[in-house]
């Protein structure tokens, strides 16, 4: 495993990575002697946080790029800001998401854009302008998508179609990219709660429906992106369920 930051060490680019399971894969894949470009849109603190603590470990090994997502101008600047700061780009890692109910009724075109925008579109102009550079690399790119891009959750119609977008473009860019460039999606279930909390009823009915009877860890997910990263070359366009058999 690489562990210095020569020119040979792997970088790795993760849509909101500020926290949650984004900052999870970033430390996971800085272990494992990658070097990551930590991208962030308003957690610009908690990114510098997270970029001060890796680069404590190995100096120069993190870096914060910030960007909004829902700005196809910024999307693009991410692209070239990624390629600029260590001259390659190993991996993409769409991680970046909004999410949140639009019951029938309320649903408004903001809403709209602004779920299609993190879930779909951004990550696919983001996968695009970064296609030249992982093709270079022999690269990879690992999409978050949701064990409810095919089951529908309820009174969020808005956002499971665009994971569902997300998922089919999984398979239509590995497709297309191969076979200079894997792709693949992860789909987490229940692996921490929404950041705001949900009541104990709530979270009992989720977890009598687990057939591992737990929640995952944030661990769980960045353990499968350095599998798919590293130890599954003949593996693309697959979609992998992280969810202790929810989706059974």
């Amino acid at each position: 495993m690489m562990h210095s930051n020569s020119n040979d060490s792997r970088v790795v680019l993760i849509t909101g990575a500020a926290q949650r399971l984004g900052a999870a894969t970033a430390r996971e894949l800085h272990g494992r002697g990658w070097r990551i470009l930590v991208h962030c849109r308003q957690s610009r603190e908690k990114a510098d946080e997270l970029a001060a603590e890796l680069n404590v470990k190995r100096p120069q090994s993190c870096t914060v790029l910030q960007a909004d997502l829902a700005q196809d101008a910024e999307v693009l600047k991410l692209a070239s800001a990624a390629q600029a700061v260590w001259s390659r780009v190993d991996a993409l890692i769409n991680n970046a998401s909004s999410f949140y109910p639009t019951p029938i009724g309320s649903a408004t075109t903001e809403n709209w854009d602004d779920l299609f925008s993190s879930n779909a579109r951004a990550p696919f102009f983001l996968a695009q302008a970064l296609a030249p550079e992982l093709r270079r690399q022999q690269g990879a790119i690992i999409n978050m998508l949701d064990i409810h891009a095919e089951r529908p959750l309820r009174e969020h119609t808005l956002y499971c179609m665009a994971k569902a977008a997300s998922a089919m473009m999984t398979q239509a860019l590995a497709r297309e990219l191969a076979p200079d460039i894997r792709v693949n999606g992860i789909a987490p279930g229940a692996i921490l709660w929404p950041s705001l909390g949900g009541n104990t009823t709530m979270q009992e009915k989720v977890l009598a429906g687990i057939p591992m009877q737990r929640l995952g860890e944030p661990s769980d997910i960045a353990r499968t992106i350095a599998f798919l990263l590293e130890g599954a070359p003949y593996i693309t366009g697959q979609i992998i369920a992280v969810d202790g058999g929810r989706s059974l």
